[in-house]
């Protein structure tokens, strides 16, 4: 997973000197296109269904499943039967990343927005309410193959990043490559669903907690179509995702994990955190034992990837119990006595989990990209790059109840 938001790259030539025989490269540059916010507010709309360009987070409420699409909106998945799922409607949320739900009220991220859909009625889904510029800093979704972001005359309490164009640049080589400078900006109950892995946003009894790379909001929903902004602190370095059990948060970061205890829920306090080496991140957790994958590569940090089980039957002094090499993991959930682990291009993987703290392989589905999981009552839902899996749990096998291509 890309970092919430995002770093500049630029050039730095540490010579004062620059000789005229000064070896030439080409370099790409992005340059963002911008629109007002004023625009960028008026232009969500619930639309007919369509593909879905690049899936992020799912989740599931009720006989309904939700798909963001990165940076554009809400696909809303009709799955009244999990053998025939039906693309139903899109919720055009430019800028959108995160969602939750609870007592019929959708809230979704919009760049710096928190907005609020009434979803009562399926077929009739309407905007509520929404909070703006409560989010300081957002994804700015810089492409990857970009050497550097030129933000030019950008202005963050004015307009909104909704794309970029890529430019072929010559420069001249530098003695040091790249250096890095951050982008500053100035700007579950039985009525919330449940989200996978990857999910930043959670819904706990009458708050809503959301996190980005360092900040934590909380948001008090006793009035649930008009949320309060109640509170943001650091929550801990470069986190990525947010997982709740028994009264606790746990933070998946790219170096460890973060757990707060919610005996203030306005005030969630730091408890511990367990440390490990940099890699994306998201952590499920049931009892005393918190699951971790950790991925490598790429802007991940190192190569290894690994599924870590830790011990956290003491809060504040969390310990490694046991350590599982994987190839390229994601998301992961847990059903009953099953670990459910999306190990990406590996695929699909369950681990026999009845003692929590030793796992064993007992089925593994492959031939297919495992991003995240949910597991739910009666099935199981995967997510991919191009398409919704649906499982039924039957003993140690994972039976195929359907495929939604997107």
């Amino acid at each position: 997973m890309k970092p919430i938001y995002l770093f500049v790259l630029f050039a730095v030539l540490f010579s004062s000197c620059q000789s005229d025989d000064s070896e030439v490269e080409t370099i790409t540059v992005a340059t963002p296109v911008l629109i007002s916010k004023s625009e960028f507010r008026s232009s969500v709309e619930v639309q007919a269904p369509h593909s879905i360009e690049e899936a992020g987070k799912i989740y599931a409420y009720k006989n309904y499943i939700f798909i963001n699409d990165n940076f554009e909106g809400i696909h809303v998945i009709d799955n009244t039967n999990p053998q025939s799922p039906q693309l139903k409607f899109f919720i055009k949320v430019p800028g959108n990343v995160d969602i939750s739900i609870k007592a019929d009220y959708l809230y979704a991220d919009s760049a710096t927005d928190l907005l609020v859909f009434n979803i009562g009625d399926i077929n009739n889904i309407k905007l509520e309410n929404r909070v703006e510029d409560v989010f300081d800093e957002y994804n700015y979704n810089i492409p990857e193959e970009a050497s550097y972001a030129d933000f030019g005359t950008f202005n963050p309490e004015m307009e909104v990043i909704v794309g970029w164009e890529l430019t072929k640049v010559k420069q001249e080589v530098m003695d040091e490559r790249w250096l890095f400078n951050e982008v500053a900006t100035n700007s579950a109950s039985g009525d919330t669903g449940q989200g996978g892995s990857l999910a930043r946003f959670q819904v706990v009894k009458d708050k809503l907690y959301t996190v980005d790379l360092d900040e934590m909001f909380v948001f008090d929903l006793s009035n649930l179509s008009s949320p309060t902004f109640q509170n943001k602190f650091y929550a801990g370095f470069n986190v990525e995702t947010m997982f709740y059990a028994d009264d606790y948060l746990y933070l998946g970061s790219s170096n460890g994990m973060y757990i707060y205890g919610l005996g203030d829920a306005a005030n969630p306090n730091y408890i511990s955190e367990f440390t490990h080496w940099e890699s994306c991140d998201p952590v499920v957790v049931d009892g005393d034992v918190a699951y971790v994958t950790l991925r490598g590569g790429n802007m991940c940090g190192v190569q290894e990837s690994a599924l870590e089980v830790i011990d956290i039957s003491d809060k504040t002094n969390p310990t490694l119990a046991n350590r599982y090499l994987l190839e390229n993991p994601y998301g992961l959930g847990i059903a009953g006595n099953a670990l459910i682990v999306c190990d990406g291009n590996a695929g699909l993987k369950m681990y026999n989990r009845t003692n929590p703290k030793e796992l064993s392989l007992i089925s593994k589905v492959s031939g297919t990209f495992a991003k995240d999981v949910i597991p739910l009552e009666d099935k199981i839902l995967v997510t991919g790059d191009s398409e919704l899996r649906q499982y039924k749990l039957n003993g140690d096998n994972l039976q195929l109840l359907s495929i939604l291509n997107y």
